[in-house]
């Protein structure tokens, strides 16, 4: 649908055969596009309650469909999808929700393109929707850190993971930022490659997806609007809300809190999206569901504590991020600032990237990139049904069924048994997760118990690779501690033999999986 699509014309050229006016507010039609064209054709009618803001304030329209709101010659207006109803797409799935008002364009200094100018504002800006089948139950996919900064890197994501992609039964897809590895670029033939998945994809803004020649934060989302519209934004999905976040504080100096031009940032929102949030939340209600999606983990947030107090009180939330190459279940209470009556359940992402796409290339050409917890790259399917989730962890390439990873020697003197130690690392375990194992089938179950420690199985890996090819400046990373690993030793006096390990491990949701390990105990 490409070309057909208003925001697509008027981010290079006004819009042809609309007169142009200038004027403090901003004036426009949310209609039912029936014939889904992307035009309102005669008999189209306003479709009227619907959510339309300018990043800060948010307006409902009246019974004709129509709005208006205020802007400055940098404002990205845009439709809050509702439920049942569906933006148009362009040909690469990405949804096209919003209209970027900037007559002068992005800086022209930039080493990445931003937009194009617009020139005047539209008389009126019209946002078409059509009808769509949201049930209660559905699946979306998620993306941490694909972070491709080449064209093999492109070729490592469509091998690894989009191809088994294509299919799927997921309602929609999100990338929780670095997109890319700072070759903004590469942007057209990633979103194409993605594309083939087939299924609407949202995107959210990351560190790596900046525009580095920027002197502050207000102009470091310049290419990324090009491309996919506003840096922050919502939209209903079914029975669910989803908040998505700009969570990178550009050109931050983090040793003495003063900005200046320079390459550094953290994690945190600025005021005019603590506004939009607010009045955002101010029309949400309180039996829904609130998915908040964003790149930095919440709990790094340097503000974070005020986002807490936008949320808590709400008996539905939930969020995921990416960022950290490493996954995990975070239950936030008060020792985390938290005053909600339960816990929030904040998801960090595993990352298709991995190790940022380090390790031994395998006889595919790509790399392993186990992730620094030891857990494989990959990506998330979330089941939403009503106000609840469920997160299924694929890694990329292996069966639905591998979920666990058990490392132990692959001998043991008998007289050692007793002080063997076993680990196992559970990919998308939690403190909610039991983990036990046993010798065989007619032994007595052995709980084993969480350990926040580095996985040894992945430091086991790396040293052996680093020592077989010191001089490969890929290698990868120093492990860092697992937030899903448990250990346990041997049962004692094992007489000499072969042994089959079985482990049985419920993940962040109660669900089993298993695993097995063979050992030889000797003399």
């Amino acid at each position: 649908m490409k070309g057909m699509v208003f925001c697509l014309f008027v981010m290079a050229l006004p819009i042809a055969g609309i007169s142009q006016v200038t004027a403090e507010v901003a004036r426009g039609l949310v209609y039912h596009d029936v014939n889904k064209n992307g035009v309102r054709d005669e008999g189209e009618p306003g479709v009227a309650g619907v959510a339309v803001s300018n990043q800060r304030e948010i307006v409902e329209t009246d019974a004709e469909g129509r709005w208006e709101l205020p802007h400055d010659d940098d404002t990205i207006f845009f439709v809050i999808k509702p439920r049942g109803w569906m933006t148009p797409v362009n040909e690469e799935q990405l949804p096209q929700f919003y209209y970027i008002h900037k007559p002068e364009g992005s800086p022209p200094n930039f080493r990445f393109k931003g937009v194009d100018p617009t020139g005047p504002l539209p008389a009126s800006i019209d946002f078409p929707l059509h009808k769509a089948n949201e049930p209660d139950q559905f699946k979306a996919i998620f993306f941490a850190d694909p972070q491709a900064s080449s064209v093999e890197h492109l070729e490592f994501i469509k091998h690894d993971v989009l191809t088994e992609l294509i299919g799927t039964d997921a309602r929609f897809g999100v990338t929780l930022g670095d997109i890319l590895g700072d070759q903004l670029d590469l942007y057209p033939k990633s979103n194409a490659d993605v594309a083939l998945i087939g299924i609407p994809w949202f995107n959210v803004i990351g560190n790596h997806d900046l525009n580095f020649d920027s002197p502050d934060d207000a102009d470091s989302d310049e290419t990324f609007h090009r491309f996919f519209g506003p840096n922050y934004y919502s939209f209903d999905y079914g029975p669910v809300h989803f908040i998505v976040l700009d969570n990178i504080d550009w050109a931050y100096s983090p040793t003495d809190g003063h900005r200046r031009a320079r390459r550094g940032y953290r994690g945190g929102l600025y005021e005019e999206q603590f506004d939009f949030v607010t009045n955002d939340l101010a029309l949400v209600p309180e039996e829904k569901l609130v998915c908040l999606l964003m790149h930095i983990p919440l709990t790094t947030m340097h503000d974070h504590a005020k986002l807490f107090r936008l949320i808590e009180e709400r008996p539905y939330t939930m969020s995921i991020s990416g960022h950290t190459h490493w996954h995990a279940h975070q239950y936030l209470d008060a020792d985390d600032g938290w005053r909600g009556k339960t816990p929030h359940h904040h998801i960090v992402n595993v990352t298709v990237s991995g190790t940022w796409w380090k390790g031994i290339k395998g006889e595919t050409g790509i790399p392993h990139t186990m992730m620094r917890d030891g857990a494989p790259n990959g990506y998330s399917i979330i089941t939403f049904d009503g106000v609840t989730h469920t997160l299924d962890f694929k890694a990329a390439r292996r069966s639905a069924d591998y979920q666990l990873n058990v490392f132990a020697p692959d001998e043991v003197a008998a007289a050692d048994a007793g002080a063997t130690e076993i680990h196992v690392n559970v990919f998308n375990g939690s403190e909610k997760s039991e983990v036990k194992m046993r010798m065989g089938e007619d032994s007595e179950w052995i709980l084993l118990h969480q350990v926040p420690e580095e996985d040894p199985y992945y430091a086991t890996v790396r040293k052996r690779e680093m020592e077989l090819d010191p001089e490969n400046k890929r290698q990868l990373n120093a492990p860092v501690s697992s937030a899903h690993l448990w250990k346990g030793s041997l049962p004692a006096g094992l007489s000499i033999g072969a042994y089959v390990i079985q482990v049985e491990a419920t993940d962040a949701y109660g669900r089993p999986h298993r695993a097995k390990r063979v050992i030889r105990v000797v003399e």
